[in-house]
């Protein structure tokens, strides 16, 4: 590729799951400017600061150039890419071949903006056997989604809001300010605020920039979530504000939700949550009477006590109301390729420990390694993602890898969970190679964003999609006996490849395990850009085959058209148009209705009235391990001289709390849980809620310094959350929601 220095490249931040797109000007290997890409689909020129700084991601003195071997001493010497692709296949063979592939667990395929060379990992994943898998999402949203599939019948059958046209629009544990989460967040935000007919309602302990814009902020104890939300759906019942003719006609189930919300005490409840009873009987008013209700659900009860239920909760909210299947409401959206997998039985082999939506809860997974448990796992790889660092109680997952037989990390930098591994291999940089998120999550409207690279790959480093490619050959399943004839096919014509392609995988259909290296080996091959979009070309197919009707509303007669624009589209393109009304028709429930009775979780909400959101006495703070704030982002930001403010990530605490305990403004605290503790600057800020307190996320990474020894700034939050601090059911972690108490440190 040629990088022309001072024109403007299209491509997309990677900060966040919106993916604005943005334009770039390069100064050599610089990033000089970025600004917003008008062009863009979805992002129209939208983007936040954070995006103006990607050149340190980009060039920070953290890149790994060389693939990297772990010595008999524990220090990395480098070694050449054909001796790492050797080795690696080998280490991970051996394991295969003496104890099943199924011991050997995958971590991770993607961070906020690099799912590509996940999809590709699914061909490796194959070749090796492995069956166990898990990602961050595990720790975040595995919970909603398998509440999805038990209402509408799959967990691919996702719920998104239609923010920019609801009358209401709610955010609950999410702060759309700061973290986004939907196109143009802040530009909806500030339009629902200035329109006297529309309603913003925030449900937050904390007082958010968005909460300063909300009509209505409820701001609730810490993880008392689970009664409230009870609580507003019992109001509602209580107020005749239910749809009975959406509920008849569209669902099933209603009768066993009313008999549990018939023994609900709305003022006792309130109480629980902190609130008063009129606050919530007001909230249900407005909600019960708008137009159109869109809720966005997130981390604040995602990594709460009850997460899951509160999922479901939520979601009855919505069902109940019957906004659902209508403009301003909440749609079932498409996808290009489904971010979780369908509900299988199938449980952890130590643990026993269901798996949710396909994955592995990312708690338990150190449980799955440190044992003598004949089915643990005895090998992992991580591919461009962080789990010492980024998953609860640090110190569990440091024992977790000494205790591996065979481990191997891919990434772009030397990461605390790198300097674990047996092998580090160098990924190029999400903006040196083809990437793309499958964050497709819009409705009516969906598109996807297939990015260019802008630079050459630094060093020695490799696209993922060539790292696994060259792991399936070494490992012996994509052979040129294969591959010829489907690349000879390809240069004759498409048509020519796609009979050729299909008659190879009905003769042979174990080749349906490697579809993606196989794809990228044979047609890839033919592109004169890069064979890495080749595996797209397949998923094209399928959206034109399974969605024809949203595909040609889009403007694509079939799937090589669809294809062609996703490959060439530099701003993204729009791939699915519907009519709110296809909602409905993408229910899998035989009956084609919304069974509302999920028996586990409304059993869950009857036993609310049994339990207390009260605080330990030993534990008197309740702390949110890891907050969105402006001046934090992903920890692919590894470099701190990106942040213009909070450099050191203060801890964030009440006037009243600081005066109890000792604490200053600009003062040091050592913040104490279960699992550890930590020293933290002191940020007084009457935001806050007496006895909550916050860490920012995205802190506590190392980073080269200066003279080239390693600078650590600010907490990594999960030296101090616990991994069996978890919800019963999803198991994801509780990291909203850290049992704290703080000393003050002297200067």
């Amino acid at each position: 590729m040629t990088t022309v220095t001072g024109e403007w490249h299209k491509t997309a931040c990677v900060l966040c799951s919106a993916n604005c797109g943005v334009e770039i000007k390069l100064e050599g290997r610089r990033f000089a400017r970025v600004r917003g890409d008008k062009d863009h689909v979805e992002s129209k020129g939208y983007t936040c600061e954070k995006a103006l700084r990607l050149d340190h991601y980009q060039n920070g003195r953290h890149r790994l150039t060389r693939p990297m071997r772990r010595t008999d001493d524990g220090t990395y010497e480098p070694v050449d890419w054909d001796t790492a692709i050797t080795e690696v296949a080998a280490g991970f063979a051996e394991i295969r071949d003496a104890h099943g592939g199924d011991k050997i667990f995958y971590y991770g395929g993607g961070g906020q903006g690099n799912h590509l060379g996940g999809g590709y990992s699914s061909s490796t994943r194959a070749a090796l056997g492995i069956t166990y898998v898990s990602n961050a999402l595990a720790q975040e949203k595995t919970g909603e989604f398998w509440v999805d599939g038990q209402l509408f019948g799959s967990s691919t059958c996702h719920t998104t809001g239609d923010y920019e046209h609801a009358d209401v629009a709610v955010f609950w544990g999410k702060n759309p300010w700061q973290s986004h989460g939907f196109p143009r967040a802040r530009v909806t935000l500030k339009e629902i605020a200035k329109d006297p007919d529309r309603h913003l309602i925030v449900i937050d302990p904390k007082r958010t920039e968005t909460a300063d814009l909300a009509d209505i902020h409820l701001q609730l104890k810490p993880g008392a979530d689970g009664w409230l939300l009870a609580a507003l759906l019992a109001a509602l019942m209580d107020a005749d504000l239910i749809d009975e003719d959406f509920l008849v006609e569209r669902t099933v189930g209603f009768d066993e939700v009313a008999m549990m919300l018939a023994g609900i005490d709305v003022a006792d409840y309130a109480r629980r949550a902190g609130l008063t009873e009129d606050e919530v009987r007001e909230t249900a008013r407005v909600i019960g009477r708008a137009g159109s209700v869109s809720i966005f659900e997130d981390l604040g009860i995602q990594m709460a006590p009850h997460s899951t239920m509160n999922s479901y909760l939520e979601k009855l909210v919505v069902l109940l109301t019957g906004n659902f299947g209508k403009p301003g409401g909440m749609n079932l959206h498409t996808h290009l390729g489904p971010l979780f997998g369908r509900h299988d039985d199938r449980t952890t082999p130590v643990t026993g420990h269901r798996l949710v939506t396909g994955l592995v809860p990312c708690n338990v997974i150190p449980d799955e390694i440190i044992t003598d448990h004949p089915g643990r796992f005895r090998a992992m790889l991580v591919e461009s993602g962080n789990p010492a660092h980024s998953l609860a109680e640090s110190a569990r997952w440091r024992e977790a890898f000494e205790a591996l037989d065979f481990s191997v990390v891919i990434d772009v930098a030397m990461t605390e969970t790198a300097r674990l591994a047996d092998y580090v291999l160098p990924a190029a940089s999400q903006y040196e190679k083809w990437e793309a998120t499958f964050f497709t999550l819009e409705f009516p409207e969906n598109s996807f964003h297939l990015r260019a690279p802008i630079l050459e790959p630094e060093g020695d480093t490799l696209p993922e999609p060539e790292i696994h490619a060259r792991l399936c050959r070494e490992l012996g399943v994509i052979t040129d006996e294969v591959v010829d004839p489907l690349r000879a096919a390809a240069e004759a014509g498409r048509d020519e490849f796609m009979g050729a392609f299909f008659m190879a995988v009905a003769e042979a259909p174990e080749l349906n395990n490697y579809l993606p290296a196989l794809l990228y080996e044979s047609l890839g091959a033919t592109f004169d850009d890069g064979p890495a979009p080749a595996a797209l070309w397949g998923l094209a197919q399928r959206a034109a085959m399974s969605m024809p009707d949203s595909v040609e509303a889009a403007g694509f007669a079939n799937g090589d058209e669809l294809f062609d624009a996703i490959h060439t589209g530099r701003s993204g393109v729009v791939f699915s148009v519907d009519d709110h009304d296809v909602t409905f028709d993408r229910i899998v429930h035989a009956d084609g209705k919304i069974h509302l009775a999920i028996a586990e979780l409304l059993a869950e909400a009857e036993g609310l009235a049994g339990e207390t959101s009260d605080r330990h006495d030993d534990w008197p703070f309740i702390l949110a391990a890891g907050e969105r704030r402006s001046s934090t982002a992903n920890t692919i930001f590894r470099d701190p001289d990106w942040r213009k403010k909070d450099r050191d990530g203060a801890l964030h605490v009440h006037p009243a709390d600081a005066a109890s305990v000792g604490l200053v403004d600009g003062g040091k605290a050592r913040i104490i849980t279960r699992t550890g503790e930590a020293t933290a600057l002191v940020e007084l800020r009457d935001t806050m809620q007496p006895g909550f307190i916050s860490l920012p996320n995205g802190f506590g990474v190392d980073h080269p310094g200066g003279d080239g020894d390693s600078v650590v700034t600010g907490v990594a939050p999960n030296e101090l959350t616990a991994a069996d601090d978890r919800d019963w059911f999803a198991g994801t972690p509780h990291h909203k929601h850290v049992p704290a108490r703080l000393e003050p440190v002297a200067s």
